[in-house]
């Protein structure tokens, strides 16, 4: 058996230092895959991230703008039936009282 042969036929290995260069080569080429896999993943991340917070300023932004609405109608509505809103709010009132009885 010749040194460059393998015990149990199949390709020549060659010299432990090629073998060694490229075990590097390889581990050198898995370790760019994973890190171009993971700066991908995190740009997917950021990106999503920032798709969400504008959601929510979004969000916040309307919920603003309901609140100033019913504050301008409760306000009309105090000027205008002083006693309807008080009815209504009476009612609304017991509702409340009643749900966190049960």
């Amino acid at each position: 058996m010749s040194p460059q042969s393998p015990p149990y036929g199949g390709q020549p290995t060659g010299s432990p230092q090629d073998l060694k260069a490229k075990a590097t080569d390889q581990f050198e080429k898995i370790a760019d895959k994973a890190t171009d896999k993971f700066r991908e993943v995190t740009g997917k991340a950021e990106d999503f991230a920032g798709r969400v917070a504008e959601q929510g300023r979004d969000a916040a932004d309307r919920m603003q703008e309901v609140a100033g609405n019913v504050k301008g109608a409760v306000d009309k509505s105090i000027k205008d039936q002083p006693m309807a809103t008080l009815a209504v709010a009476a009612v609304l009132g017991f509702v409340l009282g009643a749900l966190w009885k049960s």
